[in-house]
């Protein structure tokens, strides 16, 4: 997860040939929650297996508004695809135990 602080509870994922920094904020999970839902309820239905692409894309779309404005939400969400959800699982992983645990 290079590119990310761990002690600020970052995370990153290459979109496009950048590293996209994921950054849970409390402006960000607010943003996130009013889109989504309760963060607790997307955190049981992450564990439970039955998180969709739209809600992980619109996630890490949130956590990232620093990023290059190249990078757009369509974006993330092919490069969630391209990557793979293998792959993306340790990311989301980290981003919702920083949710439940904080830093």
């Amino acid at each position: 997860m290079s590119g990310a602080n761990a002690y600020r509870g970052e995370c990153s994922l290459e979109v496009g040939g950048e590293t996209l920094v994921l950054r849970p904020s409390f402006a960000a999970l607010v943003a996130a929650e009013e889109e989504l839902g309760s963060l607790f309820e997307l955190v049981e239905q992450a564990a439970a297996g039955q998180l969709g692409l739209q809600q992980i894309v619109a996630l890490f779309d949130h956590l990232s508004k620093s990023r290059v404005g190249a990078i757009t939400r369509e974006r993330i969400g092919e490069a969630v695809v391209e990557l793979g959800l293998a792959k993306i699982t340790p990311v989301l992983r980290a981003v919702l135990s920083q949710v439940l645990q904080g830093r």
